[in-house]
């Protein structure tokens, strides 16, 4: 189930409890439930690595979580990101008392769960989600404020398949709160195997799909079992091959009923006496994991012979090297999980054969293994439908590739996907069978992986398919914000978006990270899905169609939703100029709302006693995230960003930026008299500035590169470069963005351009294309050919470098 702490423990003022065994068993996924009392602030830390006592949460400076469970007085819940108050809310539901009270506090890639009583997954209270999650915190400290907190029944759980389920499944009996003491082996023998009575505990002994049974002892007791298991575990031979059964009549049940157990669920308990033949049944079987732990607890017990006397006893409990945490076949089983895929592609031991429409028979497998991951399998195999009484399945609408590689997962535990460009459509095609299929631990696995390969150029597609589906609701939460974040190229670079429904669309123009350069953005990104267009064009291309079009054919279905939608676009803050445009222009004429907002924003304009009237109305706030434009004007100018970071954005007198440390600016030779980053972005013209040559990936290249700042990004859509006194002229270059410094986009290639031709020359290029709309926070010219100069003919020779764009 997981780590439990000792029964009862208090906690001083201004300390915190940290314990090695309770840590989550997979990074940033876990639950942990507690009991506790107190007369303030219960205090539960989640921390990458393990604490001291004396690492108060108000003194931890490393990345963390911290819960604090409000007192009787002030009934709050707040939540801290790192020592940042991110939540902060009162009449939760939750408070503390003087008496013990349940709580349960999971954590899964950041989206944090609260509820109370004991019982993880039940009595939700409060749930937040962290758009930049933390995914290591691994450790749970107990914590305390003013005032000694009591805790008990502390315990771990892991994100394992069906816990939602399991948890309404499983009958409890709740305790007296006023016992602090419970006998650890009462707990040990009811609450933990309850709680791992999924997967395949679920099947032990049970005849559900069972294949095989044991005939034990001298009264043959029948005990049912499933061949697929057992031949991963160990090497279990029938006795009687034709009847599948296996007679054991010199063993005793509860040595073959350890045995299943400890295969069954990892665990299993003996007294000392039966240790032996426990040892020796497991030999027979060749379970050697097994055999290993019976020898050594009878090791343990000849070495101590207080223990040997006592007749007390022995737990054993698989361990393993293996790192599959949170699957059901984890490292909590004596499984070979090896042995396991051999029988799925041998189709050995398999007792049900799928066909899918178009391919025929697919796989032959095991009822078993595709019941445990999945309840609709099981009830088609066990409630009478005609699945439950035929070999032979057949399945409609399903991707054959997508169900290969389900099968591969829940015969293994992991989900294997090789990178490359299949990867985005093989996951979508995946979390589409796991949501049908009800396969909790693999859609959660497709969510995270599409989570970490997220781009501005797959969030449309995923949008798409993720939508229409309440379980995706997480992902689907982090697309929307990345969409709104990359607001200007995602409805730019392709007209995917086209394709997104209304309710998603909506909720990315009123996303409070919108982000855009313009409102104008705004204004064509929504007269394009209204048009459903096939091609992007901005609204003066609308606005010549709907010269010879009605509004009816031009917009079609959609032509009602531009009522709910125009309202978005905050017409005020669109410069004069435009609006002019726009209230002369046929859209105008022919669609009354816009008429409407447009003659309201003329109207506005200028008048700042207006403004200050209307100052709550939301259209007249600019966008939280939105970038500054730095338009290039002239050669030399002083309106690029490199200039702006040396007056500290606006703030003072402009400084060599690299002199306060604004940007960082490196070559790709050793800084020298004749290398100085100073030179490139200072106001003095340098005759003899180069980046010499240096073999990268086996090719010749000189490069100037600039970190414009952690936390700054421009979307770069003009730049300017001034020769300096050589002879050397580029004619091969490029100009490229990056986010990492490793990492680089082309935004500007040339090939043999002959525009410099003079020492000292300044030229300039615009960037066009939807890269002009990605942001970047690095930024290099790179000579990929040769200069001019037949003396230095791989000296990138410029003193001055400016770049101009939307930043932000």
């Amino acid at each position: 189930m997981g780590a439990k702490m000792q029964e009862f423990l208090t906690v001083a003022p201004f300390e915190c409890a940290w314990r090695e065994e309770l840590r989550f068993r997979e990074a940033g996924r876990g639950c942990v439930s507690f009991e506790a009392f107190a007369h303030n602030d219960v205090t539960i830390v989640f921390r990458e690595e393990v604490g001291s006592r004396h690492n108060h949460y108000k003194m931890d400076n490393s990345p963390n979580y911290t819960i604090i469970i409000g007192s009787n007085r002030n009934r709050k819940l707040k939540i801290e990101a790192d020592g940042k108050t991110v939540v902060d809310v009162a009449e939760v539901g939750l408070c503390c008392s003087s008496t013990f009270q349940g709580y349960w506090i999971s954590i899964y890639d950041g989206q944090i769960c609260i509820g109370k009583g004991r019982y993880p997954f039940q009595n939700l209270v409060f749930r937040w989600l962290d758009t930049k999650p933390n995914r290591n915190v691994q450790y749970v400290g107990l914590s305390s404020w003013d005032k000694h907190v009591g805790y008990r029944n502390v315990n771990v759980f892991p994100f394992t398949l069906h816990y939602n389920c399991l948890w309404k499944q499983i009958e409890f009996t709740d305790h007296n709160n006023s016992q602090a003491d419970v006998d650890e082996e009462t707990w040990e023998e009811g609450e933990r195997l309850d709680c791992d009575e999924w997967g395949f505990a679920y099947f032990l002994e049970s005849w559900v799909f069972s294949d095989i049974h044991f005939l034990v002892g001298g009264e043959e007791k029948a005990v049912p079992a499933h061949m697929v298991i057992l031949a991963s575990a160990g090497n279990f031979c029938s006795s009687s091959p034709r009847e599948h059964i296996i007679r054991l009549p010199s063993v005793s049940y509860p040595i073959l009923h350890a045995l299943l157990q400890y295969i069954y669920t990892g665990r299993t308990r003996v007294e000392e006496s039966q240790l032996g033949a426990l040892r020796d049944l497991s030999l027979q079987f060749e379970v050697s994991s097994m055999v290993k732990l019976c020898e050594e607890a009878i090791d343990r017990f000849k070495l101590n012979k207080k223990i040997f006397d006592s007749g007390k006893n022995v737990e054993l409990v698989y361990s393993s090297s293996r790192t599959q945490g949170g699957a059901t076949f984890s490292s909590d089983l004596p499984i070979d999980t090896q042995k396991l895929k051999q029988k799925l592609s041998s189709g050995q031991y398999s007792d049900v054969d799928i066909h899918i429409d178009e391919h025929g028979l697919v796989a032959r497998c095991h009822r078993l293994i595709l019941s445990i991951w999945s309840t609709p399998f099981m009830k088609m195999f066990t409630n009478g439908m005609k699945e439950s009484n035929s070999s032979e399945i057949y399945m409609r609408s399903v991707h054959v590739s997508a169900f290969s590689a389900a099968l591969e997962f829940m015969y293994s535990g992991e989900l294997q996907i090789a990178d490359g460009d299949e990867m985005e459509t093989l996951l979508l095609l995946l979390l589409i069978f796991a949501d049908q299929f009800g396969v909790d631990f693999l859609h959660q696995e497709c969510c995270k992986k599409l989570s970490e390969c997220l781009s501005e150029d797959s969030v449309c597609r995923i949008l798409q398919v993720i939508s229409p589906l309440p379980s995706c609701e997480l992902l689907k939460e982090t697309c929307e914000r990345n969409f709104s974040l990359h607001f200007d190229y995602c409805t730019t670079a392709s007209t995917d978006f086209i394709h997104l429904d209304e309710a998603t669309f909506m909720s990315i123009l009123q996303h409070p990270d919108l982000t855009v350069t313009s409102e104008e953005r705004v204004l064509d990104a929504i007269l394009l899905w209204c048009m459903q267009a096939n091609k992007i064009c901005g609204w003066e291309a609308v606005d010549e169609c709907a010269k010879s079009l009605t509004p009816e054919i031009l917009f079609g279905e959609r032509l009602h939703l531009l009522s709910d939608m125009l309202p978005l676009v905050r017409f005020p803050l669109m410069p004069i100029s435009l609006l002019k445009k726009l209230e002369r222009s046929s859209l105008s004429n022919r669609v009354p709302v816009l008429e409407q907002l447009i003659r309201e924003a003329v109207l506005y304009s200028g008048d700042h006693r207006m403004i200050l009237e209307n100052k709550d109305n939301v259209r007249f706030h600019h966008r939280r995230s939105s970038y500054k434009e730095l338009q290039y004007i002239c050669d030399g100018d002083e309106n690029g960003v490199l200039y702006f970071a040396g007056t500290s954005y606006g703030e003072h007198q402009w400084v060599n930026p690299v002199l306060s440390k604004k940007i960082l600016v490196t070559a790709s030779s050793p800084t020298s008299r004749y290398t100085d980053p100073k030179a490139l972005v200072g106001r003095t013209y340098q005759g003899t500035s180069f980046a010499g040559p240096k073999i990268e990936n086996g090719q010749t290249v000189a490069w100037w590169m600039v970190d414009i700042g952690q936390d700054r990004q421009l979307m770069c859509n003009y730049y300017t470069l001034r020769q300096d006194g050589s002879t050397g002229y580029m004619r091969w270059w490029v100009l490229q963005g990056s986010l990492d410094g490793k990492n680089w986009t082309d935004l500007r290639v040339h090939e043999n351009d002959t525009t410099v031709c003079k020492p000292a020359q300044f030229a300039s290029w615009p960037v066009h294309g939807p890269n002009a709309l990605l942001p970047f926070r690095f930024f290099r010219v790179v000579l990929t050919g040769p200069t001019t100069s037949d003396s230095n003919p791989w000296n990138l020779g410029i003193c001055f470098l400016e770049l101009y764009g939307y930043f932000h």
